[in-house]
Order: C-alpha cells, then structure tokens, then sequence
C-alpha cells in the first residue's frame, strides 16, 4: 500500500462547506485556561513541546495577552444546522477558508477548518474513525500556539470533543486578530472515568497536529513578495536543501531583530523546493527577511536573508556575527511605486547605428563642477539632467555601469542583488525614491532618442549577496572548482539559477523600459553546474529566444572583475549575442604605438571578420579604445611604464604630465587617431567617459582610481575641441552610412587597399607602418541628372604610425568628383577637421598627392562640385 503524506492541504479557497457548518445558536461557551507544564509535547520542528519549556518561554514572553475563547460544538442535527444559517452570510463568513486532513497514528481522521469570521479566526476541529478501549471514553484536545522556536505564546489550551454524531466529534476554537498569525499545535488525549492519565493521539508522523492561524499556505508562484486582489502579501522562496525555513517580519527598518518570526511548515507551506506562504495585507510590518535552517556547513540560522526576488530594498542594519559588523538588507513590504509611463516609446535604433557611450550614474555628475543640486548630483535624475551634453556629441545610446544593489566597499561590479536599483541613485538614498528617479531617466532619454542599456554581472555575488545561506548547494558552486568557490560564483546553469536571471531581465525590461543589457564576465556563463565548459550553455540560449527580450541588445563582455582582465572565447550567438570586441582594443593601441600588424588594423577596420563572420556581421561587433577599467584615454598616451605592461599604452616620450610641447603635441595627435579609428572602423563605438574632455586617473588602470567627472574640463580648450572633434565623427558615420554604418561585411569589390607608394600593404611586416585603404560607394544607378549632387562618393582614409612622414598619392577619384580633405589629425585645431572639406588640386597626370605627418591619420571624400 502506497504511504500516504503525513496530511495533506485540500484547500485555501473560499469553500463552502454546506452541512459540516456548525450552528453558533447549537455552540455552549466555555473559558479555556492556561495549564503551564501539561505534559504536551514540544511545539517545534517535530511540533513538540517538553515539560518545562514552556514554563521558560512563558517568562520571557509576558507580552502575549491572548483572551482565548473555545467553543464545543453541541449535538445538533445537520438540518438544524442547515436552518439556522443563513447560506449569504455563510458564505461572507467562510472567505479564505483552508482545510488540512491528518491520519492518525491509530488510523483516525482528523479535519481541521480554519477561516475568518469578521474581525476574529475560527479553527473547527472534527475528529473521525477513532476506535476507543471503553464505552465511556472522553476525548480532548491539548494544545498551544506559537510562532517559531523562539516565540512561543503563553497561551495552554485543553478543552474536550463534543460528539456530533456516532462517529464523528467536534470542536470550535476563536481566537482574537491580536493573536494571530501563529500556529496552533495539539494532540489529542482519550481518557476514561476509570483511568484519567488517557491516551495520547498524535499524526501518523507520530508528531503533533499543526495549522496555520492567520497565516495561510500561500502559493509557489510567483517568487518572491506579491499581492492579491484581496490585499494578502504572498512570500514564496526558493531552497531546495533547507530544512526548515523561518518568515521573519519587522515593525521598524532600524531594528536588528524581527517583530515576528514564523516557522514555515514543511509539509504545508512547500510546494517541491519552494516555501511559500500568506498573510494579510492589514498588518503594520514594514520589511522582511528569511531564517534558513539546516546543515551547520551550509546554512546559519541566526542571520536573516534578503529575498532575493524582493523588488524593493529597505536601508541596510548591521548584522553582527563572527566575522564583524556586515551590511544586511531587507526586502520592503510595499508595492513597487506607480509610474506614469505614458508616451514612452523606445527609440528602437537599429544595431549597426548605435553611438553608445557609457557612463558611472555616480560619477557622472556627483563632482560640485556639474551645478546640479546636493540630492540631484550623483543621482539618476544628474544623468537626466545632462541630456543634453549627450546630444551635443551625437550619442543615441548609454550604458550605464551596473546599477543593481550592490557592495558599495567593493564596487558596481559586486552585486548584491537583482531586481532593484542601488538606493544610493536615488534623490534621497533610498529605495522607491531610486527607482522613480530611474524610470524618470529612461523616459527622458527615450523622448531624447537615447537607448538605455544595463551593465549586469549575474557570474558572481559579494560576501553576504541575497543568495548566500539560502541554498549555497543550489546557487553557487561548490565542491567542484576551488577557484569557483573562493570566488562566490553563482551556478548560472543550473535551473533556478537560470530562472532568477531570466526573471530579473524581464523584470528591467518590463517594469524599467531597458533596451539592452551587456553581461560582464560573460565567458562564466558556459560553465555547467560542475564548473566543466558547455559549448551550447541553457542560460545563453534562453536569452537569444527569450520573446521578452527580442527587442533588446544583449552584448557578452568577457572581462573578469576578479581578474580584471578580459577573456578572448568563442561565445555561441545564435545569431542574437552581439560582443564587446576587445581584440579591436588591443590590436588598435598595439598599431598606433607603432608595433602592431597591418594586418591585424584592417581586420578591425572591416569589422572584426575573424570574429563576426559566422553568421552575424560588423554590427555585432562593439568596439572600444578605452573602458572604466585600464587607462582611461589621457593616460593611455601619458603613462606606460612596467607596471602598465598589460594596458598597451605608450606615453610620447615622457612618463606622467609634462611641460615638453612636442611630447604634449604627440598625445594630442595618439588621442585625434584613437577616436578617428574609433568611428570610422565597422562595428559599434563605445565612448567612455569623460575621454571627450581628459578624464584622467593619474596612471591608475584601477576602476576605483577613477574620480568624479570634472565638468570644467568641458570648457577647457582641449574639451572643446575634442568633444567637438566626436560630434563631428558621429555626424560623419551617420551622413555615410552606406560605408560606415552597416549590418553586413563590405564586399571586396567596395574596397582597395595601399601600402607606401601606392605599393601592395606589408601586411606581416613589422617595418610597415603605413596603410590606406579606398571604400568604394555602391553607384546609383537611375538617378536624374537634378539628383547629382547627392550622389555619395568614395572614401580614401590612411593611418600612418610610422615616426616619419609619408607621401600619399590619392587614386583618381570617381568621374564628375573631385577629393576633399575632411581630416588629417596632425593639422592644429580648428583646421584638422572640415564638414565642408578642403578642395585637393590635382599636381600632375591627374594624380593627387598629399604630404601626412608622422604618427597622423587622414580621410578624403570624393565630392561633386555641387555638394
């Protein structure tokens, strides 16, 4: 015969129960007392309570003042009982009814109701199918409520069983709104006239009965805090290896211990791995944690855990412990703030046309220089507030470093958790004022044309993250690779894992209006759940077919936060993962310091084709000069001393700032090439922050050596110009985007490429420092003679790394065009870049030549006379 559970919830719905409804005129009254030491077992985990104990509880407990009633059913017939109720308000009385069923250990059935009356709950009791010694024999039920471990009510509860029939007792127990949620936890105790000690009667689980009072099974789905229609709050968690699991309830976000704490029944308030469970919205609660129990190893009662699905952070208490005073957070009892989204439209720019540039919230606008008010600077409402420096440049996207809680002593790239934003972005630090001063920046940007995208780290939590004590064995990798394990690297392949990731990236997309994400470390995404690498990884394809994120960028950065170095990988795509392209970086600094291969340039040029030819294109390729981790900008042509091996940066000839002019003209012409190659190469440009104006971190390649952006730098010569110089460059990309600006690979009919002298390139010799290539415009076929002028003509760009200047002969331009001189960077502003162009005169045969300078960088374009 199968074994049955120990009981099983039939119910938490409105139900109405017809007969088995007891009559209140058929109910004698009687005061139940409190009898301190019975022999009733502990009310714990195995629903036990020893003689004693709850004499001890009961002293430290005084301020539970219950005004218990019980009440015994009298033995009526069903038709009196039927008669005497009106069935509308027995319905009205019966809402949020929940039924459990026991076996007893003799082979009884026990049923338990409990529903709300008006202001009070009522628990019915009805015991069936006992088989007793005598005629004469009395059952009672003996009992207490408690709450957990640590709060056991001083509340004794013995009152006997009133027959309702032959075979079936009955009893009615009210308790006041005061004393619940709790849970009431008995046996049942058969005695005779001839021996009073009786019998006592527990579960087949030969352990106490138990139920909820106030506090009902809640439901699996949806994970974390949510609210029903009626205004009850549901908490559903996830630990597969705790073994008991404890809702803890605070009254005040200042307090370092709970108001409430309550055991979650295993066998009622889970669902598979899920505990769950409900309580009304009525109460004054304002933030909540978790108690995980089990395994000393793994799970630490005494600290309180963040629901790592709670959509609001309250303030962070101390938590003390062992290792010293650590930040705890707690998930805010409130729905998430309403928003006024109406009008918001995303830009939804097309891949191969975005302008990114990135940015830190904080940073951005905290230094006194941006003017903004104390609680706008620093803030997400300090990003809207510089709108228009963005439009200025001619960005049409922002990615933002990452944003999500996280360990404000280790960085952005620590996370905490993942369904809010940092309290610290908001106006005034805290938690609803943060995400409305988000929402209030995505929908500015969008009516600008500016896309969002996030910057998230889902590899890896800081010490004490939301996942950490709720089911290490689940979350994290353990006892499979050491490194993984010193590290907090989250199992992201793993099913909940894998669901929690999903679930936060619609949740950013939804709630949020994100439009993209790029996911830092992204080369620990294809390790499965025993740390080995997967070639096809779940997590990877989900997010490529996710419907909710198929309007969304999704960008794979393998650079390492513990490392702090990029990973080169074959990352799967499906055709839907674009990728930061750090070997455009390397290979770009390596060439303009004069050491790297002709041949490595042109693969960036055309867009990475060793990377992005199968099956993607150029678009897919996110290209970048320098990040918020290395040198920024300034200091990748200022500082390359041993230290820095690892940067690829040259530094003109002196270490550090210099008075030297040629040394400063030099850097002023490494950081013209490094946005000329920037925005004229196929792929997406990233500008960092602040490399428009010479942001600097005196050297440090540390992310946390970087400052506030000084907004005076702006208006300094050197800002000026070079932030003019990149609006210049974008405006350029999006005027030839049939050159610039493309989803596919040029063909090789559209492109010629030239060496010194016109000669073929020296594409593996380390001498050649020089390189031209000819992008040949598709020829309008069927224009009218009225449309000439806008015909768009060829493109002839040449990079000279070389400490020498080179003679460049320009090939004869397209009939009816003639070559114009956009830029040459080693000219002096404002002449080193044209919108109009300077007209080159043909100097003999019909050939062009033009004299570049040493280390300098120069574009012509084929123009009618008309244009």
């Amino acid at each position: 015969m199968a074994t049955l559970s120990p009981f099983h919830t039939i119910g938490s719905h409105c139900l109405n129960l017809g007969a088995n409804e007891l009559s209140k005129s058929a109910v004698t009254s009687c005061v139940c007392k409190s009898k301190v030491g019975q022999s009733l077992q502990r009310i714990d985990v195995g629903r036990k309570l020893l003689p004693g104990e709850v004499v001890h509880n009961v002293a430290q407990s005084p301020r539970w003042s219950l005004g218990l009633r019980c009440f015994a059913a009298a033995r009526v017939s069903v038709e009196q009982a039927e008669e005497s109720v009106n069935k509308t308000s027995q319905v009205d009385e019966l809402q949020k009814q929940s039924t459990y069923l026991f076996r007893t250990e003799t082979g009884g059935q026990v049923k338990v109701f409990v529903c709300k009356r008006s202001v009070k709950y009522v628990v019915d009791i009805e015991v069936s199918s006992l088989q007793f010694s005598s005629d004469d024999s009395q059952l009672k039920l003996s009992g207490g409520l408690y709450r957990s471990n640590r709060d056991i009510i001083n509340q004794i509860i013995e009152t006997p069983f009133i027959a309702r029939s032959s075979s079936e007792l009955a009893l009615e127990l009210e308790f006041e709104a005061e004393e619940v949620p709790c849970y009431l936890s008995f046996l049942l105790k058969a005695s005779s006239r001839v021996s009073s000690s009786g019998l006592e009667i527990r579960s087949h689980r030969k352990s106490s009965f138990c139920v909820p009072i106030g506090l009902d099974q809640g439901y699996p789905a949806p994970l974390g805090l949510s609210f029903s229609t009626d205004g009850s709050m549901n908490f559903a968690v996830y630990s597969r290896n705790a073994e008991s699991l404890v809702l803890c309830l605070y009254d005040d976000n200042a307090s370092e211990e709970p108001a409430l704490e309550l055991d979650l029944d295993p066998y009622v308030n889970r669902t598979g791995d899920i505990w769950h469970a409900s309580i009304e919205g009525a109460w004054t609660f304002v933030s909540y944690g978790y108690r995980c129990k089990g395994n000393r190893d793994t799970f630490h009662a005494e600290h309180v855990l963040l629901d790592p699905y709670a959509k609001i952070i309250g303030s962070s208490i101390p938590n003390h412990h062992e290792s010293g005073l650590l930040p705890k957070h707690l998930g805010r009892l409130c729905k998430e703030p309403a928003f006024d989204w109406s009008g918001d439209l995303s830009p939804k720019i097309p891949l191969e046309q975005l302008l990114v540039y990135r940015l830190n919230v904080m940073q951005f606008t905290k230094d006194k220089s941006s003017k903004l008010p104390a609680d706008v600077a620093g803030t997400f409402s300090g990003v809207t507030e510089k709108v228009q420096h963005l439009k200025d440049l001619g960005i049409n996207a922002v990615l933002l470093e990452p944003i999500l809680t996280f360990n404000e002593q280790k960085g952005p790239y620590f996370p905490c958790h993942f369904f809010s934003p940092a309290n610290l972005y908001g106006p005034s630090n805290g938690s609803v004022s943060a995400i409305n001063s988000m929402k209030g920046m995505v929908k500015n940007l969008h009516a600008n044309g500016i896309e969002i995208f996030l910057e998230v780290v889902f590899t890896h939590t800081a010490e004490g993250g939301a996942l950490q004590g709720l089911d290490d064995l689940s979350y994290y990798h353990k006892n499979s690779v050491e490194d993984l394990e010193a590290r907090n690297a989250l199992n992201c392949n793993y099913p909940v894992v894998q669901q929690l990731i999903l679930d936060s990236l619609r949740h950013w997309v939804t709630e949020f209006h994100i439009d993209g994400f790029c996911f830092i470390n992204a080369s620990c995404l294809l390790r499965g759940v025993h740390g080995e690498r997967l070639s096809r990884p779940p997590l990877v394809e989900a997010i490529a077919f996710e419907p909710v994120l198929s309007m969304t960028k999704i960008i794979a950065d393998c650079w390492d936060p513990y490392d702090k170095m990029p990973k080169e990988i074959r990352f799967p795509h499906w055709k839907k993962w674009a990728e930061m392209n750090t070997k455009f970086c390397s290979d770009i600094r390596n060439f303009l310091r004069g050491q790297g291969a002709l041949s490595s340039l042109a693969t960036r040029l055309c867009g990475s084709g060793d990377i992005f030819s199968d099956g993607r294109g150029p678009a897919f390729s996110f290209n970048f000069i320098a990040r918020n981790f290395g040198l920024p900008l300034v200091d990748l042509v200022s500082y390359s001393n041993a230290e820095l091996a690892s940067e690829v940066s040259w530094n003109c000839g002196e270490e550090g700032p210099t008075s030297n002019t040629a040394v400063l003209e030099r850097r002023l012409k490494q950081i013209r090439n490094f946005l000329f190659v920037l925005y004229i190469s196929l792929g997406i440009p990233v500008l960092n922050m602040g490399d428009e104006c010479g942001h600097s971190s005196s050297g440090s390649p540390s992310c946390g050596s970087r400052k506030h952006l000084d907004w005076n730098t702006m208006t300094t010569g050197f800002g000026i110009q070079t932030t003019k110089f990149i609006s210049f460059l974008i405006s350029l990309r999006k005027r030839r985007s049939d050159l610039l600006q493309k989803r596919n690979f040029l063909k090789e009919e559209n492109i010629e490429w030239h060496g010194s002298n016109r000669s073929p390139p020296g594409w593996e010799d380390p001498s050649c420092k020089f390189l031209a290539m000819r992008l040949k415009a598709d020829k309008a076929e069927g224009q009218l003679s009225s449309e000439a002028s806008q015909l768009k003509g060829d493109l002839f760009i040449a990079f000279n790394a070389a400490d020498r200047a080179e003679t460049i002969i320009l090939p004869p331009p397209p009939e009816g065009m003639a070559w114009r001189q956009l830029v040459d960077t080693a000219l002096p502003y404002p002449g080193f870049f044209s919108t109009d162009g300077k007209p080159i005169l043909e100097q003999m045969m019909g050939l062009v030549a033009y004299k570049m300078k040493s280390r300098s960088c120069t574009l012509f374009e084929a123009c009618t006379d008309g244009s």
